[in-house]
């Protein structure tokens, strides 16, 4: 038994080698079949039929391209808007919404530029690495860019201003429309949009006019030094106490606060709604001046005594 095995093993072997041997022959002779043919570029048929599949394939990577990133940009914006409306159900505020949808599109808009340059046939894997070397190197280009987007993490995060709200910053004064990725949009008074980067608000004064619900009118009237100071203050207080925009808490104040050199001046400071401020302000200005025409009372203007002085020889 044992010697009619040593026998058979060896043929088994052999079987066995002679199999491997047998499939990779016909391995090589399919590669050797599906392998390109030798282009003669002498030939002019054979190089038409060359650029002709070459173009047809670059045409096809193309066209698949242009449909991706159409699609894709399609999707991207239809995604924005999803969320857009999901976020404008919730309590969140428009600053944090339009910034968190502009960073969304940014990133989405992308992706949808990686997918098509794979389409093209390009390596994304290596692309991304190319990128992400260009990205370093262009980073430190755009230093500003970069302060813009970090100013504009810290508006959105800290909140000093939103949408809404009129502020005036970096010598701007205006209503903010829109905190952007790296810019704000405020909306003059005269009509105008100023477009200011983030980086020179976040680095400069902000003041928030409509942060509070109320705000004080300051306000300084004049008058002669022969008017009678008491009748000043009731007429004042008159003036006061007929507008109905104005708080009784907090209390309204006037108070005698300079002699000026051609005038005493009264300070006149009444609360007001803040969305009443500029009515209340304009408003009494003008019945001051009414006023004080009906009880003869005189809103001076500069003055100077001169004295001249003739000296003889």
């Amino acid at each position: 038994m044992h010697y009619l095995q040593q026998s058979i093993n060896p043929l088994i072997n052999n079987k066995a080698q002679n199999h491997e041997e047998t499939a990779m022959e016909e391995e090589i002779a399919q590669a050797v079949t599906e392998a390109p043919a030798e282009i003669d570029y002498t030939n002019p048929d054979q190089v038409i039929m060359l650029v002709q599949e070459q173009g047809t394939d670059m045409g096809m990577k193309v066209l698949a391209a242009v449909l991706i990133f159409i699609i894709g940009r399609w999707l991207a914006h239809l995604v924005v808007n999803m969320v857009r409306k999901a976020l404008a159900k919730t309590d969140l505020e428009d600053t944090l919404e339009h910034f968190l949808c502009n960073i969304l599109n940014a990133l989405l808009m992308i992706v949808v530029i990686i997918a098509t340059i794979g389409a093209l046939g390009v390596e994304t894997t290596s692309l991304l690495a190319i990128l992400g070397a260009a990205g370093l190197a262009v980073g430190l280009a755009l230093q500003g860019s970069l302060s813009n987007f970090a100013s504009g993490v810290l508006i959105v995060a800290f909140r000093p201003y939103k949408v809404g709200d009129f502020i005036d910053a970096a010598g701007v004064s205006g209503s903010v429309q829109e905190v952007q990725i790296f810019t704000t949009i405020l909306h003059t008074p005269d009509n105008k949009v100023v477009i200011i980067p983030n980086s020179q608000i976040m680095n400069g004064i902000i003041t928030n006019f409509s942060a509070n619900d109320t705000r004080r009118v300051d306000l300084v009237f004049g008058c002669s030094y022969g008017d009678d100071v008491d009748k000043v203050y009731k007429v004042l207080e008159e003036i006061i106490a007929a507008d109905d925009r104005i708080l009784s808490d907090p209390e309204p104040s006037i108070a005698l606060n300079t002699l000026a050199d051609s005038s005493v001046n009264f300070n006149v400071r009444p609360w007001v709604k803040k969305e009443d401020y500029w009515g209340v302000y304009n408003g009494i200005t003008e019945q001051v001046k009414r006023k004080f025409d009906e009880s003869e009372l005189n809103i001076p203007f500069p003055q100077r005594d001169v004295h001249v002085y003739n000296h003889n020889d």
